[in-house]
């Protein structure tokens, strides 16, 4: 009779134990799925995709992948359309007066749009796009060159290209010489890597 109970309060305290044991696991797991879930909001609110309709669209248009252009938003307005800098760039892709008059005369010359249009968002995206796109081709699709030459310029990149001491191929940067140029691309190649590492697993 006393092995009896004791094998059985032996066998109650193997199943409260056993019971303990699942909770702490659910907890665990429930604790882990919330963290993980934590996580990536707090990522995606930081680097969003804002606008999503129009940059899905023209990266399809102009052969970018979307996650580029959404780097190159943040960077230059944090997805404000309103942004206007000290040099006059306007709207979601910081575009200046001249380099909108060189896009609009091969993108759309024959249509009623002003520089303020820039503030528009779709107008924005579609321009800035299309020279981010122009950038990569003219750049052998190297992000950190192609983005030195949206911040700076391609005549300042093309003068760049030609002293060794910054690229090794005449085609491609591998060094970055004016600080505010070197940080800009430092990043957008950041932003992007970022980008992929949140988004690139759903693709």
């Amino acid at each position: 009779m006393a092995k009896r109970k004791r094998s059985q309060r032996s066998g109650h305290k193997r199943r409260t134990f056993a019971r303990i044991l699942t909770v702490l696991l659910v907890l665990l797991l429930a604790g882990t799925l919330l963290f993980t879930c934590g996580r990536d909001t707090i990522r995606r609110t930081a680097y969003p995709r804002k606008y999503e309709e129009y940059v899905e669209y023209y990266a399809g248009k102009y052969d970018i992948d979307p996650l580029i252009l959404y780097s190159f938003i943040r960077t230059e307005s944090n997805f404000n359309p309103q942004a206007e800098s000290h040099a006059g760039a306007r709207g979601l892709m910081q575009i200046t007066e001249q380099t909108f008059d060189w896009i609009k005369s091969k993108i759309a010359p024959g249509e009623n749009l002003t520089f303020d249009d820039l503030y528009d968002p779709e107008t924005n995206i579609r321009f800035g796009s299309y020279f981010v796109s122009c950038s990569l081709a003219r750049y052998h699709n190297d992000l950190a060159t192609a983005a030195a030459a949206y911040h700076s310029g391609w005549g300042t990149v093309d003068d760049l290209l030609g002293k060794a001491d910054y690229s090794s191929n005449g085609e491609t940067l591998t060094e970055f010489p004016y600080p505010q140029m070197r940080r800009y691309v430092e990043k957008i190649t950041g932003a992007y890597a970022k980008y992929r590492e949140i988004y690139a697993p759903e693709s």
